[in-house]
């Protein structure tokens, strides 16, 4: 497949309640090379001005913004940040270069880009994949995936619901569809809803904002989700969300932090579209009220209070509506 196969798709809604084009912004995980060689591949990819931060972290500050490369190691990073510009720096970033070539993630944060712009990260993954990175199949002990924030349309309740149900009914399907890495799917990084939240979710109706926050905290108070909504609903209310999940990685934004595909950054001709253009099922289901309604009530039709749902028999039904409504 050539590079250039794959296009990022435009989801229905596309300006955010600002009036202005929606952002995106996508967060890599990969290891197979050091914090230097990894910084020195995004700036070959995208220009600008290579920065170190510390001895774990590099910025790069380009004419689309600023990208963040870190070893991704809170106490590693914590280290660093105490080593500063000592002597012995320099006895940090080896360490680290080596730690993060072997088993530790390097992470690379892009800047949100408008809708229109999101072609020009396609450069950054053929360079990482020519320094040599790999991603989530290359090992065994970690999880490494890609992170995609989509802001969102809007902050009402109409619009998050809608996000929530659609997400909530597809949610085993896009485990199938993104071939989820059997590790991962293992790890509690990228857990689903649990199927008593779905069930609530599609019951419920017409959700106030205290609805969803009440709803989704007494089920999802972690940020080990596969759509983690915490950032979303911190930026709502900052001070609800702390009360039940106090952690200090929780970074308040208007977006949908979801957090299923992999990261196959070594293979010839993937793209990080490929993983957006598979969110854009749940934007494409999300905005239409008549589809959402009756595949809530196929759900519910099919999924009995003791035993669930059957998610293989569901996961089929869902491949073919999704067809048969041309949403796929």
């Amino acid at each position: 497949m050539p590079e250039s196969a794959t296009l990022f798709q435009a989801p229905i809604r596309l300006t955010a309640a600002s009036g202005e084009q929606r952002r995106v912004g996508f967060e890599l995980e990969f290891s197979g090379v050091t914090l230097q060689q990894a910084g020195e591949a995004v700036q070959s990819a995208m220009g600008g001005e290579l920065r170190s931060d510390s001895v774990a972290e590099l910025s790069l500050h380009s004419e689309l913004g600023r990208f963040n490369i870190e070893i991704d190691w809170d106490f590693l990073k914590r280290q660093a940040a105490d080593a500063g510009t000592e002597e012995h720096s320099d006895g940090w970033l080896e360490l680290l270069s080596q730690a993060a070539s072997l088993v530790v993630p390097i992470e690379v944060v892009c800047p949100p880009l408008p809708l229109d712009q999101l072609a020009a990260l396609e450069p950054l993954t053929r360079a990482l994949r020519e320094a040599g990175a790999t991603g989530t199949e290359e090992s065994l002990i970690a999880a490494y995936g890609v992170h995609i924030n989509a802001e969102a349309p809007q902050l009402n309740a109409d619009t998050l619901n809608a996000y929530l149900r659609a997400f909530a009914l597809l949610q085993w399907w896009l485990v199938q569809e993104h071939q989820v890495d059997l590790a991962r799917r293992a790890s509690p990084y990228i857990d689903l809803y649990p199927e008593t939240y779905v069930r609530q979710l599609l019951e419920r109706e017409k959700p106030t904002l205290d609805d969803i926050f009440r709803d989704y905290l007494q089920h999802n108070a972690t940020r080990n989700r596969a759509l983690d909504m915490l950032p979303l609903l911190a930026e709502i209310d900052e001070t609800r969300v702390r009360r039940a999940v106090d952690d200090p990685k929780i970074k308040a934004r208007p977006a949908f932090h979801y957090r299923m595909p992999n990261c196959q950054v070594e293979k010839p001709g993937w793209s990080l579209a490929s993983c957006w253009n598979t969110w854009c099922v749940v934007e494409s289901l999300a905005a239409r009220p008549e589809a959402l309604a009756e595949l809530g009530e196929a759900y519910l039709a099919e999924s009995q209070h003791l035993l669930g749902i059957n998610r293989g028999k569901w996961t089929g039904f869902v491949a073919e509506w999704l067809s048969d409504h041309a949403l796929v």
